[in-house]
């Protein structure tokens, strides 16, 4: 028999071979025997697994090097599969290591059966040799690439439970190195971040723009949340909610800052997306602490108005911009898209309803602190519940 001949008679062997159930189960009985780990999983995930690594190796036979390349893809997931069962790197290739020398001595034996000189089939198995230390490297990198994002997974769920232990007021109970460990100090001051993020894959994103900054941060209660030492410094000005932020503060500050922050979202600020300091929803916060206070103000000093009045509505609205616009009429015409005139009748009007202060007079001239923010309030009340 020529040489090319008997090459290829062994070649179809293999191929055979790895296609052969009784082949397959003696890989399997040989990989479980000589890893105890291996051999806590069923015999039918084992046996799945060499089924499809061995499938894939039927591809390679015959092939010469640079000329057709391996797909290790079965073998990336048998490892990344592996990692995820808790098998150790060492078990899995004790595993493997049994099983591919039972396939060399099964495939030395066929062959000689076969017929096929020695040293023909020490040149064919050198060939297969190659392939499977290639496969062998496929698996430690799918092992590798799963034990890595799995350490991440495991980093974050536990950087989510640090989170909600700072926020229900434990950070004093924490210690040093567990803080530590995500990047925190207790002499540190970190700033706290909510954001009122609805989508998910929104929120996800904006939780990877904030960690790379080396922030703490996670989904608490339906909320983003995060603690950075340091604000990012593009006011994350395309982030596509709102995010309040509030003064960097101790550690133990963080359950009162979280629930402030909490607050100010609720009050429903009409503040355009991206980063907002909670300093500056200030008034907002505090005046929504108080609903049943807003009511009866708005009620009282509103009560003229009509709400299905649609006429009434646009005065009301007039007056909240003039407010809001620091009682400067052309401010307000301007946001409002109106001639000066026009805020200036509507002004007029709701005076003459209400009972509103009349404008001042004099340039320059403002209300009181107090009287502004009374109208203020009773206004954005009025408007918002109509």
């Amino acid at each position: 028999m020529a040489v090319t001949d008997q090459r290829a008679t062994f070649e179809a062997l293999l191929c055979e071979l790895v296609t052969d159930p009784q082949v397959v189960e003696e890989i399997v009985t040989a990989a479980r025997s000589h890893a105890p780990e291996i051999a806590r999983l069923s015999p039918a995930e084992s046996r799945r697994h060499v089924t499809a690594v061995l499938a894939a190796g039927r591809g390679s036979v015959g092939a010469r090097p640079g000329t057709r390349e391996p797909d290790f893809a079965a073998a990336r997931r048998l490892g990344a599969d592996r990692a995820d069962q808790g098998i150790s790197l060492a078990g899995l290739l004790r595993g493997v290591q049994a099983g591919r020398r039972r396939a060399v001595e099964t495939a030395v034996a066929r062959g000689r059966d076969a017929g096929i000189p020695d040293a023909l089939l020490l040149e064919a198995l050198l060939d297969l040799d190659r392939y499977a230390d290639a496969l062998q490297r496929a698996l430690v990198e799918g092992y590798r690439r799963a034990e890595q994002e799995l350490l991440h997974s495991r980093e974050a769920a536990g950087g989510r439970r640090l989170l909600h232990r700072l926020l229900l007021g434990e950070a004093a109970a924490l210690r040093p190195e567990e803080l530590a460990r995500y990047g925190l100090r207790t002499d540190g001051l970190y700033h706290c971040l909510v954001a009122d993020a609805v989508d998910a894959v929104a929120a996800r994103l904006l939780e990877r723009r904030l960690t790379g900054r080396g922030a703490l941060a996670g989904v608490v209660e339906g909320r983003l949340v995060a603690l950075v030492a340091r604000l990012p410094a593009d006011g994350l000005a395309d982030a596509p909610m709102l995010v309040v932020a509030a003064p960097a503060r101790p550690l133990e500050q963080a359950p009162l800052l979280h629930q402030l922050c909490v607050a100010a979202l609720r009050a429903g600020p009409s503040e355009p997306a991206g980063l907002h300091r909670l300093v500056d929803l200030a008034a907002e916060t505090a005046l929504a602490a108080q609903p049943v206070l807003a009511e009866l103000l708005g009620d009282t000093l509103l009560g003229a108005l009509d709400p299905a009045d649609e006429f009434h509505r646009e005065l009301a609205a007039t007056a909240l911009a003039y407010l809001d616009h620091g009682q400067r009429l052309d401010h307000t015409a301007v946001a409002l898209h109106v001639h000066p005139n026009t805020v200036r009748y509507r002004l007029h009007r709701i005076q003459q309803i209400t009972g509103m202060p009349a404008t001042p007079a004099e340039p320059g001239a403002r209300w009181s602190v107090p009287q502004t923010v009374r109208w203020w309030w009773a206004l954005r009340t009025w408007v918002r519940r109509t």
